[in-house]
C-alpha cells in the first residue's frame, strides 16, 4: 500500500502532499489560465491605462483572496513565512503584471511570449540555487531544447527585432521566476491557495492608494473587452490560476512543474488568434510537437 507523504507546517499541522498525477493536472490548469493573461491584458488596455490595470487587478484579486481567508477562518502565517510571501508578492503580484503590461503597450502578445518561453528554464535555475535541487542532465538537456524551440519560434514571429519592451520582459522573467520558486517552497508548508492569497493581501495596503492615484491620472473607457480582460487577469490569472499552479508545484516539484510552461507561449498564440486576430504561421504545429516531446522527457527524467 502506498503511503501518501505530507509536510509539517510551522504550527504542527500536516499538509498532505497531493498525488503527483493530480499535481500535474493542477499545474497544467495553471498554465492554461496563465496562457490567457497576455491576450486578456491586451483587452484590458483597451479601456485602462497600464498602471490602473495592474493596480485595480491587484486590489480585486486581493479582495477575493481576503474574502476566502476570512470565510474559512485561516490563521495568520508564521512570522518566518512572511519574507517568502513578500518575495511572492513582489514577483508575481506586482513585478510580473506591471512589467509585462508596460511591455504590451508596444509589443504584440506573440513577442511578449518570449518571456514565457524562457520562464521554465529560469525558474528551474533559481530553484536549484534557492532549494538545492539537482535535476538530471537529461532534464536540463530537454528543458534547454524546449526553451530554445519556443524562443526561436516567438522571436521569428516578432521578426527578430529587439525593442524597448524587451527590457520590461526580461526583468519580468527574473522577478516572476523568483516568485514562482519561493511560492513553490511555501506551498510545501501551507496550502497552495493560501500562499497566493496572503501575498495578495500583503499588497492590499499599497494596491488601494496606487489604484486610486492611477485612476485619477489615466482615463478609463469601459468596454466589454476591457472589463472582461480586467476580470480575467484579476480572478483567473492573479488568483485561481496561481492557486492550482502552486498546488501543482508542491506535488511534482518546481523544476518539473516549470517545464509544463513550455506549452504556454503556444497556447497564448492560439488565444491571440482567436481573441486579438493576430496571424499564426504554419510553424506553430511544428514547434508545438517539439515542445510536447521536451515536456514528456522532462516529466520522465529523474532529478
Amino acid at each position: 500500500m502506498r503511503v501518501q507523504s505530507s509536510a509539517i507546517t510551522p504550527t504542527g499541522i500536516a499538509v498532505p502532499a497531493p498525488p503527483k498525477t493530480f499535481g500535474t493536472v493542477q499545474a497544467a490548469l495553471g498554465v492554461a489560465a496563465f496562457s490567457l493573461t497576455f491576450p486578456a491584458t491586451a483587452w484590458g488596455l483597451e479601456g485602462f491605462g497600464p498602471w490602473s490595470l495592474v493596480a485595480v487587478r491587484s486590489v480585486l484579486a486581493a479582495l477575493v483572496a481576503g474574502g476566502c481567508l476570512l470565510a474559512l477562518h485561516v490563521p495568520m502565517p508564521s512570522r518566518r513565512d512572511w519574507p517568502g510571501l513578500a518575495v511572492v508578492a513582489a514577483g508575481v503580484v506586482i513585478g510580473f503584471p506591471l512589467l509585462t503590461t508596460l511591455a504590451l503597450r508596444t509589443s504584440t502578445t506573440a513577442h511578449a511570449a518570449v518571456v514565457v518561453g524562457l520562464l521554465p528554464l529560469t525558474t528551474a535555475l533559481l530553484s536549484a540555487l534557492r532549494m538545492g535541487t539537482r535535476p538530471s542532465r537529461t532534464f536540463w538537456t530537454a528543458a534547454l531544447a524546449g526553451a530554445v524551440a519556443v524562443v526561436a519560434f516567438t522571436v521569428q514571429q516578432s521578426g527578430g527585432a529587439l525593442t524597448t519592451a524587451d527590457l520590461y520582459l526580461f526583468a519580468a522573467l527574473v522577478v516572476c521566476a523568483a516568485g514562482y520558486t519561493e511560492g513553490g517552497r511555501l506551498a510545501r508548508l501551507m496550502p497552495g491557495w493560501q500562499v497566493i492569497a496572503w501575498a495578495l493581501v500583503l499588497c492590499l495596503p499599497v494596491g488601494v492608494p496606487a489604484a486610486a492615484l492611477a485612476l485619477s491620472y489615466e482615463p478609463v473607457h469601459l468596454t466589454a473587452h476591457s472589463v472582461a480582460g480586467l476580470l480575467w487577469v484579476a480572478a483567473g490569472s492573479q488568483f485561481l490560476g496561481l492557486v492550482v499552479w502552486y498546488r501543482g508545484m508542491a506535488a511534482i516539484g518546481i523544476p518539473k512543474a516549470s517545464q509544463l510552461q513550455l506549452a504556454q507561449p503556444l497556447l497564448t498564440l492560439v488565444w491571440s488568434v482567436l481573441m486579438l486576430g493576430e496571424h499564426l504561421t504554419v510553424a506553430a504545429p511544428l514547434t508545438a510537437a517539439a515542445v510536447l516531446v521536451c515536456i514528456a522527457v522532462t516529466q520522465r527524467a529523474r532529478g
